[in-house]
């Protein structure tokens, strides 16, 4: 029965043993979600290990693949939470991206710190300064490992998170001048136009590795993948 369901859901599970799951989500699937008759990551995990109960650790934005863990308990729940919320070097829950960015940076190594609120339109919005009441620091890193010239000028970037802001990696890499292929929420008209010139619906993002401590057994976890959306095929895969 379990395979059965398992073969009819868009979710893929990477693994999975009596306290957690690690899934990889497809872009255009929601991780949660409150709408009636809309598919999720959740409804689906529900369905296949018929129990309620299913702990969301962290997101993806619907656009966006990649991998996510889940927890099967409460007390595996709170203990991978724990881990997220140590961001950096003080944390043990890790997560690593890689990105199609419209442009070329000018350095192919770079940080950003900047101030993000969301706003009223459920949009991620830079802050001038930190003056802004709901502004939080954002931090990321980001490595170009290729430029491309044709069909476009698109940089492959490695992007690694320091804090985890909602819409950080988009919001940002937009504000600096460099919004991610498929972006219709934060790109500029220059890279909508080239994403409707080149068929990417979705955002050119994948979640492409997960590290973490098992909450139980506390051996240390660690998965990866190729992103599979059409906007990085223009990419040597090697450099995945």
């Amino acid at each position: 029965m379990k395979g059965q369901m398992r073969s009819r859901m868009k979710t893929e599970i990477a693994y999975e043993d009596q306290d957690i799951l690690v899934v990889r989500k497809p872009p255009g699937l929601a991780t949660q979600t409150a709408k009636v008759g809309q598919q999720d990551v959740v409804s689906e995990l529900k369905n296949y290990l018929h129990q309620s109960y299913i702990g969301v650790v962290h997101r993806l934005d619907q656009p966006v693949e990649g991998l996510l863990v889940f927890a099967k308990n409460k007390g595996a729940a709170a203990e991978l939470t724990a881990q997220l919320q140590g961001q950096g070097e003080a944390g043990t829950l890790h997560k690593g991206y890689f990105a199609v960015l419209c442009g070329k940076p000018l350095e192919n190594d770079g940080r950003f710190v900047d101030y993000l609120y969301k706003d009223e339109g459920n949009r991620a919005v830079i802050a001038d300064d930190a003056s802004v009441p709901t502004a939080k620091p954002a931090l990321l890193s980001y490595c170009v490992l290729q430029v491309i010239d044709s069909p476009a000028e698109l940089s492959l970037a490695e992007i690694c998170l320091e804090t985890g802001r909602f819409h950080q990696i988009r919001a940002q890499m937009a504000y600096h001048g460099y919004p991610l292929l498929g972006d219709v929420k934060y790109g500029d008209d220059r890279s909508r136009s080239l994403s409707q010139r080149l068929g990417v619906k979705n955002v050119a993002l994948c979640a492409c590795s997960l590290e973490f401590v098992h909450p139980v057994t506390r051996a240390k976890m660690s998965f990866r993948i190729e992103p599979q959306g059409q906007a990085f095929s223009y990419f040597d895969h090697r450099q995945f």
